[in-house]
């Protein structure tokens, strides 16, 4: 197992940044939500304990006992993390006299602490709190001030537990990244080792222990997620990897024939089901996103679970899970706030007898990506945009048509051949036409229209747990609006998704 680092998630909206921060610096970090802290044990070299949209003077604030942990490792509070070890240490923790969010400068840097070893003086950090540690502890010793906060940072003195009420891993903080090496190696020892190159090794390893000679069954869509899954299987058992690539009537145009072309020369054991008729009909007179997912992961089930009696001794199902549809798919605080289910996510039925592997559920998109380039997989493929396991169904808001699927598919065609023409598509990290639930009136000729909208999504990101809008050039919006219109029967107005993620999200549904 490789050395790593344990994040306790208290919800915030940063967390995800540390873990990004973290395996920059070649450093393996898990997430965990603060009340289901996972047994520490040898390899764990640290703990980072988030910040969070709570305050540590409710009634009720989330808490762990940092106490056991900080007696064995290394521990860095961020924020609301930094804010509970001081108030439970004996602190005072009390709400700003004002709410502290932006920029700031260190104005007190203690650059004969290890966490701070060569921080700039005047350095630039980014405040996001509305409380604020007003006292510490006689065994605290303050390492960082700025005009406004007088603990900005913190030491427990013979410890290696440290607090920071700035968050080190937006980019705003220039300084951050620095600061979290001086934590990652100077205070708990990482060797940096964690590498595309490491992690394959470690992890075709992992799946010949694992699967040994049974057979394994690996739903391929054509995306990067998938096609690396199914890389790192076929190394680790050979011919022992069955793939099936299903037609469940939600792609985009043409793609079951041009996938399957595409793997024909990746000495794969590809096999095409079509099954979009199944699909359909699961899908009749849903309109709900969250009824939409589920639907199409029973069939999916269904369909693998048929795949499975044919192959003989089929014991296992590879699924190409990464790390987001992880976390996103489990709540810091219970059920009720989870974002959205994911179809490949969440375990199988009882009755289909088959163990999940999923080779990637650790790793980020951009991740991926680098584990592909490692492994010599195709940059066409490699390269492709994200694309939903649920497909169009959850870009068609509403009930599920074929003549919807249909509409869709065109317009979507056409944007993304102009986005590849105009040499955007590898600048956009990813992009889909949704089809709105509405109509609206337009003019066609000397007649007046009333059909349906199409909405265009195009997005910047690193690994989708956040993303902004993509800066389109008007010219280009122009065309694609003109060539869907002028050519897609049944659309007579296209719109442009400007909105961040958060706090919207990248897919509508």
């Amino acid at each position: 197992m490789p050395e790593k680092i344990i994040i306790l998630d208290f919800g915030s909206q940063y967390t995800q940044l540390i873990a990004r921060r973290v395996r920059e610096l070649n450093v393996y970090c898990e997430i965990h939500p603060y009340n289901k802290v996972p047994s520490l044990n040898a390899d764990v070299k640290g703990v980072i304990l988030s910040g969070s949209p709570h305050s540590v003077r409710e009634e009720e604030a989330p808490e762990v006992d940092f106490q056991s942990i900080a007696a064995n490792y290394p521990l860095l509070g961020v924020c609301y993390g930094a804010q509970l070890i001081a108030q439970k240490s004996g602190g005072n923790v009390m709400p700003s006299k004002i709410r502290e969010y932006g920029r700031a400068n260190l104005s007190f840097v203690n650059h004969d602490n290890n966490l701070l070893a060569a921080v700039s003086p005047n350095s630039q950090v980014w405040m996001s709190h509305g409380d604020t540690i007003s006292e510490v502890p006689s065994n605290f010793e303050i390492i960082a001030s700025t005009d406004s906060v007088k603990v900005a940072a913190f030491h427990v003195k013979g410890t290696n537990t440290y607090g920071i009420q700035f968050h080190p891993e937006v980019t705003h903080s220039t300084d951050g990244k620095h600061l979290l090496f001086n934590f990652l190696v100077g205070v708990c020892g990482c060797k940096q080792d964690w590498t595309p190159d490491s992690f394959i090794e470690s992890t075709i390893e992992d799946l010949k222990t694992k699967i040994g000679d049974d057979k394994v069954i690996l739903g391929l869509s054509g995306g990067v997620d998938s096609t690396v899954a199914a890389i790192l299987l076929h190394k680790a058992i050979g011919t022992n990897l069955h793939c099936i690539f299903v037609d469940n009537g939600l792609l985009r145009k043409n793609e079951f024939e041009e996938v399957l072309e595409s793997y024909k020369h990746m000495g794969l054991n590809v096999r095409g089901v079509d099954s979009k008729e199944l699909f359909y009909t699961a899908l009749k007179g849903l309109s709900d996103p969250e009824l939409k997912r589920k639907a199409i992961g029973k069939v999916f089930i269904d369909v693998f679970d048929e795949a499975s009696h044919t192959i003989e001794n089929a014991k296992w199902l590879g699924q190409g899970t990464i790390y987001p549809d992880v976390i996103e798919s489990v709540s810091v605080k219970g059920p009720s706030a989870t974002i959205k289910s994911h179809h490949n996510v969440g375990g199988l039925p009882d009755y289909m007898k088959l163990g999940v592997v999923e080779p990637l559920n650790t790793l980020f998109k951009d991740e991926v990506r680098r584990v592909g380039h490692s492994l010599g997989i195709d940059p066409k493929i490699l390269n492709r945009h994200p694309f939903p396991g649920p497909g169009l169904a959850i870009r068609i808001l509403g009930e599920i048509t074929k003549e919807k699927i249909a509409t869709l598919q065109e317009a979507d065609a056409i944007y993304m051949e102009n986005l590849k023409n105009s040499g955007w598509y590898d600048k956009v990290w990813q992009a889909g036409a949704i089809f709105l639930p509405i109509q609206s009136v337009g003019v066609m000729g000397d007649e007046r229209t009333y059909e349906h909208v199409i909405a265009l999504r195009a997005v910047e990101s690193l690994d989708g747990m956040t993303a902004d809008w993509s800066h389109l050039p008007y010219d280009l919006l122009a065309k694609i609006s003109n060539d869907i219109i002028n050519k897609v029967k049944g659309v007579n107005r296209v719109v442009y998704d400007i909105s961040s993620k958060p706090p919207a999200t990248i897919e509508w549904e």
